[in-house]
């Protein structure tokens, strides 16, 4: 990821607020102004249409140090890579089997996470379509701000502003640190992908889906280990149980048949 300055950073933090694919600079900077409001000051973009623009210092509205250190990445799969946990803000479900939260029971799984200093995004999509299921695929769970149901739809800068004022408010009021669940960090969203990679390519070489879709189980499959937070030493002994199935499957395929 680039970072628009070398200047030191702010306090550190771990919740990071990333905007993907936005296609009004005007947003960039509300957003900026919302989550520096609440006392945050990670934003990351990816794949902005139009940036740097006027328009983001404009509607920033003095929230300078935030735009300082605001940092750009080419997807949103590197802008997460070394994340623990991810959650999807999106009004549209797209048929993407994930866990849905209202952002205050969101805030009782994060504030816990943060307090074990472990690395938070909180990931918004175009204002125009949202998320895509490339995008969710990457979250282990869905955030939906409860409206209207007639008019459900919230500008981009509004919906930061009520996660930001949401997790300043969860902070303020001590929610307790959850005790790990693992002797050792879960896995980052990086070492998630690549296990991910290795099992359904695994899953092609022993022909599992015999010409069907893969699509629906590999969903599934990744909401089960979102779900279930392997750590790294965890996803080592999955790769190699993927590694010798995909050893066998081989040794199968080049043995001669009678």
């Amino acid at each position: 990821m680039n970072q628009s300055t070398a200047a030191i950073p702010p306090a550190p933090q771990t919740v990071r607020f990333v905007l993907a694919r936005t296609s009004h600079p005007g947003n960039i900077g509300a957003a900026a102004r919302a989550i520096r409001t609440m006392g945050f000051w990670r934003l990351v973009l990816v794949s902005p249409q139009r940036y740097p623009d006027p328009q983001v210092e404009a509607m920033a509205a003095g929230a300078d140090d935030v735009l300082a250190h605001l940092v750009q990445a080419p997807s949103v799969t590197e802008a997460v890579a070394d994340c623990t946990r991810v959650y999807g803000l999106s009004a549209r479900r797209r048929g993407v089997n994930l866990p849905e939260l209202d952002p205050r029971t969101a805030m009782a799984e994060i504030v816990p996470l943060l307090r074990q200093d472990r690395e938070v995004a909180l990931l918004f999509g175009n204002e125009r379509s949202g998320l895509d299921n490339d995008e969710l695929s990457v979250c282990q769970a869905m955030v939906r701000i409860p409206s209207a149901e007639d008019f459900s739809s919230l500008n981009l800068a509004q919906a930061v502003q009520v996660m930001a004022w949401e997790l300043r408010m969860a902070t303020l009021d001590r929610i307790p640190a959850a005790p790990p669940d693992h002797d050792a960090p879960p896995a980052t969203a990086d070492q998630m992908e690549r296990f991910f990679e290795h099992l359904f390519a695994t899953l092609h070489a022993i022909d599992f889906h015999k010409g069907r879709s893969a699509e629906t189980i590999e969903l599934r499959l990744r909401r089960l280990f979102h779900r279930a937070l392997p750590d790294a030493r965890e996803l080592r002994i999955l790769h190699g149980v993927l590694a010798d199935a995909e050893r066998m499957a081989k040794l199968a395929s080049d043995t001669p048949k009678r």
